[in-house]
């Protein structure tokens, strides 16, 4: 069953100081944990700015959305992206979990 992970995160002061080619070296570094990633089946489905107009909208500037083909892939992702030193430029907030339908989610709030 498909997992997912929905990151919303903000840069950190230590980001906001990094350099340019200290945050392109850092874009290397992560970059190059992707490909074992992507050979567990990890795949971003979308990342970008949030829209600080929407109705409840997050105080984070930013999203991802990943999805995973199995627990332990998903283990992976969020292993690997706190091993790359994320964290340490960014404020994050993760979500994960398998994913249902509308009807399977409803069924999961009615259960409550």
């Amino acid at each position: 069953m498909a997992h997912y992970l929905a990151e919303l995160y903000s840069p950190k002061t230590a980001w906001l100081a990094l350099d340019q080619n200290g945050r392109q070296e850092f874009f290397k570094a992560v970059g190059s944990g992707m490909g074992s990633l992507s050979a567990l089946g990890v795949e971003a489905i979308a990342l970008g700015e949030t829209n600080a107009a929407t109705l409840h909208a997050p105080s984070q500037k930013f999203f991802a959305i990943w999805r995973a083909p199995d627990a332990a892939a998903m283990n992976a992702l969020v292993s690997g992206i706190a091993a790359s030193g994320w964290h340490d430029y960014f404020d994050t907030i993760n979500a994960t979990g398998s994913g249902v339908d509308l009807n399977g989610h409803l069924a999961q709030l009615a259960a409550l």
